[in-house]
C-alpha cells in the first residue's frame, strides 16, 4: 500500500523534509545531472600520460592528495562558506567568497571546468528546481559562480542541510575523478569501486575539516596536480577538456 501524506511517519521512515532534501541531493549530484562533469578530468589525463597514475594504488594515492590537500578541500570550504553566507543573507560576503573561489583556480582549463559546471548548475536549478530568493542571490554576485559556490547557494536556498550537502558534493567529485581515470588507465568497474571504497574515510575527514575551516585555512599543497592541469592545456592527444 502506498503511503499518503496523511499517514503517520514511522520510526524508520524519513520525515517529509528529510525525504525532500535527500531526493534533491541525489538528483543534483548524480552523474545524470546535466552539468557536463563527464567532460573534465581535473588534470588526471595528463597524470596518466606522464605515468604518475597507472593503477588503482597510484590513482587512490593521487585522489587522496587532491581531496585532502588540494582542490577537494578548497572546494569543500568554499561550498560551506557560500552556504552559510546565503543562509544568513550576507550578500556582500557571498560575493567576496565567489570572487575568491574563482581566483583560487590554478589553471585556465580548471577555470573553464568549474565556471561551466557552476553556470549549468545554476541555470538548471532556476529552470527546474527554483527556490525563493535564488534569483536575487545570484544577481547579487558580480561574476560567475564556480561549481562549489553554486551548489552551496542552491542547497541553502532549498534549506537542504549543509553537512549532507557537503558530503554528497565530495562523493560526486571523487566519483567523477574515478570515472575519468577508469577510461584513461583503464580500470574495470570493480577496481573503480575499490578506489571509491578506499577514499570513503578521506571524504568524511575532508568534509569535517571544511565544516570547521575559515577562509584563512584555505591552501593547496598538490603541486604535481596543479602542474598536471596546466600541462594538460598543451597535451597533444586528449579525451577531456581539463
Amino acid at each position: 500500500m502506498l503511503m499518503t501524506t496523511n499517514e503517520p511517519v514511522g520510526t524508520g521512515d524519513l520525515a517529509e523534509g528529510e525525504a525532500a532534501a535527500l531526493y534533491r541531493l541525489m538528483t543534483w549530484l548524480s552523474p545524470a545531472f546535466p552539468v557536463g562533469g563527464f567532460s573534465y578530468s581535473s588534470g588526471i589525463e595528463w597524470a596518466v600520460e606522464a605515468g604518475d597514475v597507472t593503477d588503482t594504488t597510484t590513482l587512490a594515492d593521487w585522489l587522496d592528495a587532491m581531496l585532502a590537500d588540494g582542490s577537494g578541500f578548497c572546494d569543500a570550504t568554499f561550498l560551506v562558506h557560500a552556504y552559510r553566507a546565503t543562509e544568513s543573507g550576507e550578500t556582500a560576503a557571498l560575493n567576496e567568497i565567489a570572487e575568491l573561489a574563482s581566483a583560487f583556480v590554478p589553471s585556465r582549463e580548471r577555470q573553464l571546468e568549474t565556471t561551466s559546471q557552476g553556470r549549468a548548475f545554476i541555470d538548471i536549478a532556476r529552470a527546474a528546481w527554483d527556490a525563493d530568493g535564488l534569483d536575487a542571490t545570484v544577481a547579487a554576485c558580480s561574476g560567475p559562480l564556480v561549481y562549489p559556490v553554486a551548489v552551496g547557494v542552491v542547497a541553502a536556498r532549498h534549506a537542504v542541510p549543509l553537512a549532507p550537502t557537503l558530503h554528497a558534493f565530495l562523493h560526486a567529485l571523487v566519483s567523477n575523478w574515478i570515472s575519468a581515470a577508469s577510461r584513461l588507465i583503464p580500470l574495470g568497474q570493480t577496481d573503480s569501486q575499490r578506489v571509491l571504497v578506499r577514499l570513503e574515510a578521506a571524504v568524511a575527514a575532508t568534509a569535517n575539516r571544511a565544516l570547521k575551516a575559515t577562509l584563512d585555512d584555505l591552501g593547496s599543497a598538490t603541486f604535481r596536480a596543479d602542474l598536471a592541469s596546466l600541462r594538460h592545456e598543451t597535451q597533444y592527444t586528449r579525451l577531456f577538456r581539463s
